[in-house]
C-alpha cells in the first residue's frame, strides 16, 4: 500500500463527545466497522455515517483525546473469536480476556491494549471424527478437543463452507493451525483451522427453529412448578432495587438444567461482579461433580467501565452462545442486566442527537430487545446430521423505582414468555426468591405441565392449579380480613388462608445459600406440594365430619411437611411415605375424636 492508500484509509477526529468520536475522511468505511481511535490505538465502532464523516462509539476512556488526532481503518466487523478457550474464560464486553490482561499489566486495562482475545500458543489435542472425502456442509463435526472435563468441544466446518475433506490432522495443534483442510467447488483447497470469527451483529445459521417441548428444570420450586421455562425459551426478571435479580440469576446459572453457562454481567456493580468472579471457580456442580466453572464463560462489563462497552457486551454473549448451541448443546445465557444496555443506547443516542422516543429512549429500542432475544431458541443446527441445540435466555431488567411501566421492562415483555416479577413487597418480609406468584406468569406453563404428566408424576398440573387457586383466593379473603378481621370468616376460608400461607412459606419460600434447601428435584417438588394439599383437602373434609377446626390447624406433622424442604434428596422417598402415613393416621385419630389430641 503506497503512502497515498494509506492516509486515504486514515481519518481525523473533529469532535469528541465522551464516548462518541465524530471523524471526517472517512467516506470508505461501513457501518459497523470497528476502528482504532488516536495513536493510542483505542477500540471504536461506526453507528453512523453522513457523506465522509462517520460517527464512532468507543469502548475504551475518551479521556485526553482531541480534533485533529488519526482514525486508523481495519475494514472489519466488530466480531468474537470462537474457539477452544472460551470455557472458562473471563472476557470483558468486547472479548478482551481479563486474567491475562490482569496477569500481565495489573487491575486496569491499559487504554488501546491489544492482546489476542484467545491463547495463540496453547496446544489443544484434535480428534479427528469425519472421514477422508467425506463431502462435509457448514456446521459438519470435524473432530473434536476434549477442552475441560466436562465439556467437549466440537470444531465445526465454518457456516458458509462446503466441500470435500482433504485432508485431516491428528493430534496436538494450537487454534490457528489447520486440522482439515477442504476442497471447494472451484477447485479450491481451503485450510481450516479450530478458530472462527463471528460478526457479533449478525446471528449464526441454524437449519430450522423447533418449537421448544420440554423444560429447563431450574430446582427453584417457584419457577419449576409454577412458571417454568422451556428449554430454549426467553424469560425476563423485572424488579427493583434490593428485589433478588441478581441472586435469582446466580441460582439459574448454578443449577440450570443446562450443558453451558453464558453469564453476562451487563453494566452491573462491580461488587456483584467479583461475588460472581470469585463464587463460579469454587463452586460444585451437582451435574458433573467438578466445578461449575468447567462449563461456565464469563463476560463482566461493570457500571464503571465504558458506557458503550455494554452494548457490545450483550452481542458478545449471544453470539458465544450460538457458537455452542451449533454443536448441539443446552445454552443457558444469563444477561444481568438488560435494562443497563438501553441506558448505553440513550446515552449514545442523546449524542447522536436522534429524535428520542418514550423517556428519551431511542425510537428503535424495542427492535434492538427483540433482536436481541430472538437469537435464543431451540433449533435443528446447521449440518447434515439431525443435532439440535438450544440457547434459553434469562434477562434480568432494572426498572426505576421498580415501575414495569417504563419503555425497557414493556419492550422486553412484548418478547419474552415468560416473567418472573420480582416484588419489593415480598422481599422486604425477606420472602425469597420474591417471585410475585399474582403478577407473574409463564406461556409454557400448557406445554411444560403436560410434559411433567407425562414423565415426572401423573397429576402434576392439577395440583399446579390447585395451588394457583389457592394463593389468589387467599388474596381475595386478605382483603375481608383487613377490613372485618379474620374471625369473620368461615372455618373453611380460614383453612384456605393457612393452606396458602404453607405454600408461600413451606414450599415457596426457598433459601438460595442453604445447603439442601438451595436446589429441589422435580420429584421432591411434587411430594412437598402433594403433602400440603393433601392435609388441606382432609382438613376441609374432616370440618364437613365435624373435626374441630383447631385439632385440624395443629396437628403434629404440619411442623414435619414445613421442613420437608430440608430433607436431602436422597432420603426424601422414605420420608415423605412417612409423613402421609402420619397424616392419615393423625387425621382418622382427630375423627374418631382420640384423647390423645384433645
Amino acid at each position: 500500500m503506497n503512502q497515498q492508500e494509506k492516509q486515504k484509509n486514515i481519518g481525523i477526529i473533529s469532535k469528541v463527545a465522551g464516548p462518541l468520536i465524530v471523524a471526517k475522511n472517512m467516506g470508505d468505511v461501513q457501518m459497523y466497522d470497528v476502528v482504532r481511535v488516536s495513536d493510542k490505538r483505542l477500540i471504536g465502532e461506526v453507528i453512523e455515517l453522513r457523506k465522509d464523516m462517520a460517527s464512532i462509539q468507543v469502548y475504551e476512556e475518551t479521556a485526553g483525546l482531541g480534533p485533529g488526532e488519526p482514525v486508523y481503518q481495519t475494514g472489519e466487523a466488530l466480531s468474537v473469536e470462537l474457539a477452544p478457550g472460551l470455557i472458562e474464560g473471563i472476557f470483558d464486553g468486547i472479548q478482551r480476556p481479563l486474567d491475562t490482561i490482569y496477569e500481565g499489566h495489573g487491575d486496569r486495562i491499559p487504554l488501546g491494549i491489544d492482546v489476542p482475545k484467545l491463547n495463540r500458543t496453547k496446544k489443544w489435542t484434535f480428534v479427528p471424527t469425519a472421514k477422508l472425502h467425506s463431502h462435509v456442509l457448514g456446521g459438519d463435526i470435524l473432530g473434536y478437543v476434549q477442552e475441560t472435563s466436562v465439556v467437549k468441544h466440537q470444531i465445526m466446518v465454518p457456516p458458509t463452507l462446503t466441500g470435500e475433506v482433504e485432508w485431516l490432522f491428528e493430534g496436538e495443534a494450537t487454534i490457528t493451525e489447520a486440522i482439515a483442510k477442504i476442497k471447494v467447488a472451484n477447485g479450491e483447497v481451503v485450510e481450516v483451522p479450530m478458530l472462527q470469527r463471528w460478526p457479533v451483529r449478525k446471528s449464526r445459521p441454524y437449519n430450522k427453529k423447533l418449537a421448544p417441548h420440554a423444560p429447563m428444570i431450574t430446582g427453584q420450586r417457584v419457577i419449576d412448578t409454577l412458571f417454568p421455562i422451556a428449554i430454549g425459551g426467553i424469560a425476563a426478571i423485572p424488579g427493583p432495587f434490593g428485589s433478588g435479580k441478581t441472586v435469582v440469576q446466580h441460582q439459574l446459572a448454578k443449577w440450570a438444567d443446562a450443558d453451558i453457562i453464558v453469564y453476562i454481567g451487563c453494566g452491573e456493580r462491580g461488587n456483584e461482579m467479583t461475588d460472581v468472579l470469585m463464587e463460579f471457580p469454587r463452586l460444585h456442580d451437582p451435574k458433573t461433580g467438578e466445578f461449575l466453572m468447567k462449563r461456565t464463560v464469563l463476560i463482566a462489563n461493570t457500571s464503571n467501565m465504558p458506557v458503550a462497552a455494554r452494548e457490545a457486551s450483550i452481542y458478545t454473549g449471544i453470539t458465544i452462545a450460538e457458537y455452542f448451541r451449533d454443536m448441539g448443546y443446552k445454552v443457558a445465557l444469563m444477561a444481568d442486566s438488560t435494562s443497563r444496555w438501553p441506558e448505553a443506547l440513550r446515552e449514545m443516542s442523546g449524542r447522536l442527537e436522534e429524535m428520542p422516543g418514550e423517556e428519551g429512549y431511542p425510537a428503535y429500542l424495542s427492535s434492538r430487545l427483540a433482536e436481541f432475544y430472538e437469537r435464543a431458541g431451540f433449533v435443528k443446527c446447521l449440518g447434515s446430521s439431525d443435532r439440535e441445540g438450544a440457547i434459553s435466555a434469562i434477562g434480568a431488567v432494572s426498572p426505576p423505582g421498580g415501575d414495569t411501566s417504563e419503555p425497557v421492562s414493556q419492550g422486553t415483555l412484548r418478547i419474552v414468555k415468560v416473567f418472573w416479577g420480582l416484588s419489593a413487597t415480598l422481599a422486604y418480609r425477606r420472602h425469597f426468591p420474591a417471585i410475585d406468584w399474582l403478577k407473574s406468569y409463564s406461556l409454557y406453563s400448557d406445554t411444560m405441565n403436560d410434559y411433567f404428566d407425562e414423565h415426572v408424576k401423573k397429576g402434576w398440573s392439577k395440583q399446579v392449579q390447585k395451588a394457583m387457586e389457592l394463593l389468589q383466593e387467599e388474596s381475595k379473603l386478605n382483603e375481608i380480613v383487613r377490613l372485618v378481621g379474620v374471625d369473620s370468616l368461615e372455618f373453611s376460608d380460614r383453612l384456605t388462608l393457612e393452606c396458602a400461607r404453607s405454600i408461600r412459606e413451606d414450599f415457596l419460600h426457598q433459601i438460595a445459600f442453604h445447603e439442601i434447601d438451595t436446589y429441589t428435584s422435580v420429584d421432591k417438588q411434587f411430594g412437598m406440594l402433594q403433602a400440603i394439599l393433601t392435609w388441606y383437602q382432609l382438613s376441609q373434609e374432616g370440618l364437613t365430619e365435624g373435626a374441630s377446626f383447631a385439632k385440624l390447624t395443629s396437628m403434629a406433622v404440619l411442623e414435619k411437611i414445613g421442613r420437608m424442604k430440608y430433607i436431602p434428596e436422597a432420603e426424601f422417598v422414605k420420608a415423605h411415605e412417612d409423613i402421609m402415613n402420619e397424616l392419615n393416621t393423625e387425621y382418622q385419630n382427630i375423627l374418631k375424636g382420640d384423647d390423645l389430641y384433645a
